[in-house]
C-alpha cells in the first residue's frame, strides 16, 4: 500500500542505523511488526495467574 508520511528524518535515520536496514520502507515495516508483536505479548501476559495449569511435566514427558 502506498502512503505518504511526514516522519522526523532523524528518527528514521536512527532506526535505520540501529536495525542495520538500508531502506525507509523496510525500517517502518520492522517497526510496525515489532509494535504488533509487543502488543500480542502484553495481551498474553494479562492471563498470567488466571489459568489453572494443573500439569505434571514429568508425566507429559514420559518420565
Amino acid at each position: 500500500m502506498r502512503t505518504t508520511l511526514d516522519l522526523p528524518e532523524k528518527l528514521v535515520r536512527d532506526a535505520m542505523e540501529i536495525t542495520h536496514v538500508e531502506t525507509k520502507t523496510k525500517v517502518i515495516v520492522i517497526a510496525l511488526e515489532e509494535l504488533i508483536r509487543k502488543s500480542k505479548i502484553l495481551a498474553i501476559k494479562e492471563f498470567k495467574g488466571k489459568i489453572d495449569m494443573d500439569i505434571d511435566l514429568d508425566i507429559i514427558r514420559g518420565r
